[in-house]
């Protein structure tokens, strides 16, 4: 348990809590791959009032069908960005949503219009609600996100960043906690199979896992003799086991990185995390605390004084200690319904505060010790702090300050099983450091050693080939572009996807006198990556260099085609039309 200072790490608690962990993952007979999922209709049939509860709490209705679109003006609304000098728009037409983005001329005129159908709608409106937009097989998230606490609308989170139009690629790390079961194409971000979800909205099996042998079993009738262990039940789970489930998507770190071989979809609950995914935090020091709850919760509430007292208590608090996944109370009645959950620990006596300044509160204990927070990357967005506080300005503990090991000394692994001894493998480290060197460089020297043992050890990994290839690119002399562009030739030979690297080696190839290799190294990219305007723009300026105007022109078009908000594109479109 990370929360422990390092001499703590094997207490008794500890220890015993790891053994009956391993003891649980186990026992469940559903946490090996290869049961099969069977949606959460099939539990409705058997646990029929749970379900119905469940489908009205935030989880139920987290990814939901352009029909059933929550209200909002019948009017189209329009958003300029001042920044970009476009214009946004949301409408409904025939009984579809659809959203808009366009320019305007002096006189009024459009300079460009992409307008998209709603796919699918994604988020309860707890803080926002999302659109996702499907061409083809691939989704793609829209620029327009509706603010539910300001009851508005507004660019969508990283839009006032960057020019993204309706191309921003939805991958698998982000839709696995907004979808029951979605099914994305590996190594492909943003394409997913047809249809691309068996379960819209996060189920019963997101946290219970596979439900084949235990329907199975129900059907039967077979006997059951103690637990029911052909599904996971996490109030049996030990305490951090069953927050691993909690932490798959309610605990980000500063970096997330896939085990070797694995995807999101291996994660099965009753199974460590850390066996699917490592989640990294760059340890914090008094000077640098943590700020931001966005999506800190696990992480948030270890440094509680509550989860700290638990431990001593051998009843270890846990994220459903507070939260029944099954229920979520109506606004109105949070404070009350969360206030009964305090009083299972403290009693009336407990709070120092005058009875009378209490009630001016609603006797809402959560609204003083665990005071949401206002969000600096989302706008008109706030979330619950869960490190629950005994007065405002209570500093971190001291053991916020000493969680990392003797096997991992500069960055903490916040999902790491509790007794862990060993460090991640190298690559699963080498992508962590590769992520937060460009915040923290002092990462940089980790990253480049690592590099150099992988290199050794896993010569044909597309993510170390491609990784040398730019560390080479960087010597800057002869001999290190032919070895940049040897590197990367062989990353894209091993399957390497990335329309980064397929751009990078046509420019390599291009400057080296190889331009039709250049020419089709790119054909072979835009096959990969349909949607990167990147490749298409490449890919024209090279038939231009070539002085093939009339397949320069026709790439031009196909960019344009998908991604009209390109005024450089639209630029050379109409020069190359003059010619």
């Amino acid at each position: 348990m990370l929360v422990l200072t390092l001499p703590l790490l094997f207490h008794p608690l500890a220890v015993a809590a790891e053994r009956s962990a391993k003891a649980a993952a186990l026992s469940y007979f559903n946490t090996q791959l290869g049961v099969q999922y069977v949606g959460s209709k099939a539990c409705a049939q058997c646990h029929a009032d749970i379900y119905r509860e469940y489908m009205q709490t935030a989880m139920g209705r987290s990814m939901v069908p352009p029909g059933d679109a929550p209200d909002f003006p019948a009017a189209p609304v329009i958003i300029q960005s001042e920044k970009l000098q476009r214009q946004f728009e949301v409408f409904r037409k025939d009984g579809a949503l659809y959203q808009s983005e366009f320019e305007v001329d002096a006189s009024g005129n459009d300079v460009f219009r992409d307008t998209q159908r709603i796919a699918y709608i994604m988020g309860a409106g707890q803080n926002g609600i999302g659109y996702l937009v499907q061409k083809g097989n691939y989704l793609f998230e829209a620029p327009l996100t509706y603010y539910t606490r300001s009851r508005s609308w507004g660019l969508s989170p990283g839009y006032e960043l960057a020019d993204y139009g309706f191309l921003r690629p939805v991958p698998e790390a982000c839709i696995v906690c907004h979808s029951g079961r979605a099914l994305p194409v590996e190594n492909r971000p943003g394409l997913y199979q047809n249809p691309a979800f068996e379960q819209l909205a996060i189920g019963c099996e997101n946290c219970h896992g596979p439900g084949q042998l235990h329907v199975e079993q129900r059907l039967k009738g077979s006997p059951l003799r103690g637990a029911d262990l052909s599904i996971v039940n996490p109030v049996r789970l030990p305490s951090w086991l069953a927050d691993n489930t909690c932490m798959m998507c309610h605990q980000a770190g500063d970096t997330r990185i896939l085990q070797p071989g694995k995807s999101y979809a291996d994660f099965r609950p009753g199974a460590p995390l850390d066996q699917t995914v490592a989640i990294f935090a760059a340890p914090f020091t008094p000077a640098s605390p943590p700020r931001s709850p966005l999506l800190q919760h696990y992480e948030l509430m270890i440094l509680s004084r509550c989860y700290r007292a638990s431990l001593r208590t051998g009843k270890i608090m846990s994220c459903i200690t507070c939260h029944d996944p099954h229920f979520q109370p109506p606004a109105a009645q949070a404070p009350a319904y969360y206030r009964k959950k305090c009083l299972i620990c403290h009693t009336e006596r407990s709070c120092t505060l005058a009875l009378a300044a209490r009630l001016r509160q609603s006797d809402n204990c959560i609204g003083c010790h665990m005071p949401q927070q206002h969000l600096e990357r989302i706008a008109h967005s706030a979330l619950t702090n869960h490190r629950i506080i005994a007065h405002p300005g209570e500093p971190f503990p001291q053991a916020a300050f000493e969680q990392t090991t003797s096997a991992l000394l500069d960055l903490v692994q916040v999902d790491a099983a509790p007794g862990a001894r060993t460090a991640p493998p190298d690559i699963v480290l080498f992508q962590a450091y590769g992520e937060l060197m460009s915040k923290n460089p002092a990462y940089k020297s980790r990253y480049e050693k690592l590099l150099d043992q992988l290199a050794s050890s896993q010569p044909r990994s597309p993510v170390i080939l491609s990784a040398l290839a730019r560390r080479a690119l960087a010597g800057g002399t002869p001999g290190d572009l032919t070895a940049a562009k040897d590197k990367l030739s062989q990353a894209i030979n091993e399957g390497s996807t990335l329309d980064s690297d397929y751009d990078l080696e046509s420019q390599l190839l291009d400057r080296s006198g190889e331009t039709a290799e250049a020419i089709s190294i790119l054909k072979r990219g835009i096959a990969l990556n349909p949607y990167s305007p990147r490749l298409y723009k490449r890919l024209a300026l090279l038939y231009i260099r070539a002085r093939d105007y009339g397949d320069a022109l026709g790439v031009m078009k196909q960019e344009i085609k998908i991604y009209p908000e390109d005024s450089f594109m639209r630029m050379l479109i109409q020069r190359a039309e003059k010619m």
